[in-house]
This record gives structure tokens, sequence and C-alpha cells, in this order.
């Protein structure tokens, strides 16, 4: 883990080594063959503005009609699976890793076609082992605090996780909603991981006590910490980014938890059966590459970049981010196997709080 790490924040701040252009590396019979198919279907987990900026790039460059729809990484795998191998979408971009891994186990990707592009991931951490899925991004999970608002209620700002559970912070944290977003189901992961899993699940349960409100996105806490709706979010510390950089809320202020936190991973995947397999192996290709993923930070998503040929956004620096702070005993296998009985657990010892708070719908 040290290593990777390691390795990643090495390039942050310094531009890729070796850069070769995308019709160079790509098959031109799959050009071809993707701009016979005309359209692509995407669903999209990342933020909206960065989903849009990326599938009209995409048809600037190949000329392929982009069809998206935004849903949270949690949602996914549920409506994937209904449609019985005749999927409604041909690709899955952004998000969270941890929905991808299920929707692996239930056997709703494909991984028939290995993108050339993917010979740029920094490290093999950063794509399923069996190549159902690929990463473009990791960000680092933390809280955003509205300054303002704790300063009115005379409260300091919370450094660790054990400090959420403090009384005085109770109806002022959100958190998403363990049913529908990835976000929300790393928390799950890296409490039980970090605590024990019967120590972790209590800690839920307590915390349970100081959320006002489970978001469907994981991305809603840190949209309503800027205007004190949301005193202190539970998220990816990039949006809180976008929220400062984009929205100009300078009263928000990032948190990495000194006790130790986890990172996403962000891939992107083509769905099993997808109605148009050609245009959706060239989208994997164009999300591996430059032209896509240095576009995110012009459009409101700073995460960091795992492509080795990709400059890295400076805003997550500037802010004081590293992935230094995520923790070493992470096991990303363990949470693999694990997520859904891990959430499962947590619902059910919540008991008959979780019918109304945790609804899919």
């Amino acid at each position: 883990m040290k290593k990777f790490l390691a390795v990643l924040l090495a390039v942050v701040m310094t531009f890729a080594l070796a850069s070769f252009a995308m019709a160079d590396e790509i098959d031109p019979e799959l050009i071809k063959a993707a701009q016979e198919e005309g359209v692509l279907t995407v669903y999209g987990s990342c933020e909206e503005d960065y989903l849009n900026a990326a599938c009209d790039q995409f048809t600037k460059l190949y000329g392929i009609k982009v069809e998206r729809q935004r849903k949270s990484t949690g949602e996914v795998p549920n409506i994937i699976g209904e449609e019985n191998g005749n999927p409604s979408a041909d690709v899955w971009f952004g998000g969270t890793n941890n929905p991808y891994d299920t929707a692996v186990s239930m056997g709703l990707l494909d991984n028939e076609y290995a993108p050339v592009n993917a010979a740029h991931l920094l490290s093999d951490l950063y794509k399923n082992p069996d190549g159902y899925w690929y990463g473009i991004y990791t960000g680092i999970l933390g809280f955003m605090v509205n300054k303002d608002e704790l300063a009115r209620l005379n409260l300091p700002v919370p450094e660790s996780w054990d400090d959420l559970l403090k009384p005085e912070y109770k109806d002022l944290i959100w958190l998403s909603n363990y049913n529908t977003a990835g976000t929300a189901k790393l928390v799950v992961n890296l409490m039980l991981q970090m605590k024990g899993h019967d120590e972790g699940i209590a800690y839920l349960v307590e915390l349970d006590k100081n959320i006002q409100i489970y978001t469907k996105s994981g991305s809603g806490p840190s949209k309503n910490v800027g205007t004190g709706q949301c005193v202190i979010g539970i998220g990816f510390l990039h949006d809180g980014i976008t929220q400062i950089l984009d929205n100009g809320y300078d009263n928000i202020q990032l948190v990495i938890p000194k006790d130790g936190t986890a990172c996403e991973i962000g891939p992107v995947a083509i769905f099993k059966g997808a109605k148009h397999p050609n245009a959706a192996r060239l989208f994997l290709e164009f999300a591996l590459s430059p032209d896509c993923v240095e576009i995110a930070d012009e459009n409101g998503s700073y995460q960091f970049l795992v492509l080795d040929n990709a400059e890295q956004p400076a805003a997550a620096a500037e802010f004081g981010l590293t992935l230094d702070a995520v923790w070493d005993g992470y096991d990303f296998g363990k949470a693999v196997t694990d997520t859904a009985q891990n959430v499962e657990d947590v619902i059910t010892a919540l008991g008959d709080a979780a019918d109304d708070r945790f609804k899919t719908e």
C-alpha cells in the first residue's frame, strides 16, 4: 500500500513522462466499427458536469452520439441486474469501486476487451484483477465543515472519526445512503476494518444518532455544506474543493481524519450484453487517456489521476490533500467480498430507524 501511494504522490506535481497519441495506440478497425454503430449509452456516477464534458469530448473526437444519465453508484447494479442480460446502458463511468465489484459478482460486467491504454495505469491496484473494470482517478474520504456555523454554535472542528460521536454534533452531520451510494459503502468498510466488525457496527449505530440526513448520492452532503444546511458532511474531499473553487463557498474547511481514512477508485467498465460493444470499447480507451481525465478539473472534479501520462490537477495539493493519509491497513480485496454483508449487518443493527432513513427511492 505504501509503495503505490509513494508512486502516486511522486507524480502529483510533475508532468507525465511518456505520452502517446491515442490514434497511434488504438486499432483503427475498432474506431471504424464504433463509428458504424454511431451511438453509445453511458451511466455516469461521477459528477454531472464532468460526465457531460467527457461524453461531449468523446463525441467531438469520434463523432459518436452519447446518451448519458447520472446514476448513484450503489443503484446501478440493481438497475442492470433487473434487466436480466439486456442492459439499458453500454458503459459505466466514474463513482466508487465497491459497487463495481458488486456488479462483477453479479455477472453484470464484461471483460472480453483489454484496453491498450490500461498500460498507463500507475499500479495494478487501479484495475480489477480479471479486467472487469479499470480505474481513472482516486480520492480521499474525509469531512467538510461549515466554519461559520460551527463558530456560531461555539463548536470545534471535528478532527477524527471518533469526534463525530460527540453529542454536541447531534443533527449536524450528513452522510450518504448505505443502500445507494458507493461513498457510504466505503465508510462502512473502513469502520468495520479499522475497528473490527462488531465495534465498527456499534460505531455506525452510535453515529446514526448524530446524522440528520442520509443523501441518495455520495456528493449530496458536500453540496449542502456551503449553504449551512449541512454543518458537517462526510464524503470525498475533492467534492469539497468543487464547492470552494467552483461555487465560491470559502466558508468550507476540509478535514482529513487524523485517525486514518480510505480512498476510492473511480472506474470505467462495460456492461455485459452492451448493445454497442465497439463504441463501448472505444470509450474505455478514451476514459483511460489524457483526452478524458485531464478535463476533469476543468469541470469541477479534482481527484488524483491514476494514469502516468496525465497531468495531475494542482488543486488537491494546494488544499493540503495527500494520499499518505490513507490508512495502510485498508484491504481492498476484503472490501470486495464483504461489502454486501457489511451493509446488511449495519442496516439490521440500526433496526426500525433504517426503515425510513434508508429508502432507495
